[in-house]
């Protein structure tokens, strides 16, 4: 009897569409934002906007001493009223203007060093002959975006913390350098020394549209050819001039074979001048070449590249050097760089955003962050384009995620250092 039971049991659980498979587990739910932090940070943006456009309003051009010297107090002040410790570090001569280093200490563990730069490309007087202005939510102007917006970006998400009154970090260091478009030459060596100090470095140079960051630099060098020929009347007697203004030319055209698709190096002819008087064959002249790569190897090659080059110049008589001065070193993709971006990916979702990795042939001070040995992300800035244009902008409909992202990330890993 009780074997019919069972059997009658069956039949019905089958009829009804009942089995005894297990039921699927519910999908994980979905990450919310930290609503305390997420409002701070929401709060700050008609301040950050503010902000922004006094920085924006001061020529600083690198090497601009007087307007870094504003740059520099605005910022200060304003990181000084949250509650940091600044420090006004003169540069590593020749280069001028102070670099600027702010510190906040809280109790607990992880060290980040936040970088961002006061320096722009533009000349004085850019600012009153190109005034910046609002389009829609993209701030125009000189240095909006390439890099006054990173230290914004920075100070929103610092307030943001202090209203939450997290502390749970050691040390949140923000380094702001005075000269970094020409290389940092006033800078590198303290930025290579507060990157040893930390556990994660994060550039704030301008994110990259659409919710991209930097996971790799090329590294950057100026290749420099000197020419000097015989000057004579271009009139009179020109067949005893030695023109170094043709041998510039042909240098000028022949450089570009130094680049190497296939490995991403770039050799670009950004000067070239020769002679100062028309009726006057010139005696000297001087090319002047942007290079990018990769790889020190990279470099290597193109050094010796064009030292052969001048050691064959085509019009007899004429001579030529070549030199290779390297400012940034490559920053290559490594490991460290993706696992920073899945623990930020944890953290960007509570927003309903995902980041993902780009690659790019600008150099920067990501560059030296990692060659100190640091773990090290760039592009951590609102986004922005137009670097070193009259159309350089920065982005504010991004301002709210980006700082919240940072903000979690210092939380993040100030309560937990460790890279895992």
């Amino acid at each position: 009897m009780g074997r019919k039971i069972v059997a009658w049991l069956t039949i019905g659980a089958i009829l009804l569409g009942v089995t005894s498979a297990p039921t699927a587990a519910p999908a994980p739910a979905a990450p919310h934002p930290n609503v305390k932090l997420l409002a701070a940070i929401q709060a700050c943006d008609g301040p950050s906007r503010q902000l922004l456009a006094r920085l924006v309003a001061i020529d600083s051009g690198t090497g601009d001493a007087e307007g870094l010297k504003g740059v520099g107090a605005t910022y200060a002040n304003e990181l000084g009223a949250l509650g940091l410790e600044v420090e006004r570090l003169a540069p590593t001569p020749p280069a001028v203007g102070d670099n600027v280093v702010a510190t906040l200490t809280g109790t607990g563990k992880g060290r980040i060093l936040l970088l961002a730069h006061m320096d722009t490309v533009f000349s004085r007087g850019d600012v009153a002959a190109h005034p910046p202005h609002w389009e829609g939510d993209h701030y125009v102007g000189p240095g909006a975006g390439d890099d006054k917006a990173g230290g914004v970006t920075a100070i929103c998400a610092l307030k943001a913390l202090k209203d939450v009154g997290f502390t749970d970090f050691g040390r949140i260091t923000l380094l702001l350098n005075a000269s970094e478009e020409t290389g940092s030459l006033g800078s590198r060596d303290l930025i290579r020394e507060e990157a040893r100090k930390s556990d994660l470095v994060i550039n704030l140079e301008r994110g990259v549209p659409t919710d991209q960051v930097l996971v790799a630099r090329k590294g950057s060098a100026v290749l420099t050819f000197e020419v000097t020929g015989r000057a004579a009347h271009s009139g009179l007697e020109p067949e005893k001039g030695l023109n170094a203004a043709l041998e510039a030319a042909r240098l000028a055209l022949a450089v570009g074979s130094l680049a190497d698709p296939a490995k991403k190096t770039t050799v670009n002819v950004d000067i070239l001048s020769g002679g100062d008087r028309t009726n006057v064959i010139p005696a000297h002249a001087v090319v002047k070449a942007d290079v990018r790569a990769f790889s020190k190897e990279q470099f290597d090659r193109v050094e010796s590249g064009a030292a052969a080059l001048a050691a064959h110049p085509s019009i007899p008589g004429v001579t030529v050097t070549s030199a290779l001065q390297r400012n940034f070193p490559p920053w290559p993709h490594l490991a460290s760089a993706d696992a920073i971006i899945a623990r930020a990916n944890r953290l960007y979702a509570e927003l309903g955003h995902t980041l993902t990795a780009t690659e790019v042939g600008s150099s920067a001070d990501a560059n030296y962050a990692s060659e100190a040995g640091a773990v090290t992300i760039d592009g951590f800035g609102m986004e922005g384009g137009g670097a070193h244009s009259l159309l350089d902008y920065a982005d504010f409909a991004t301002l709210t995620p980006r700082a919240y992202l940072l903000a979690r990330l210092l939380m993040d890993v100030g309560h937990k250092p460790g890279m895992r």
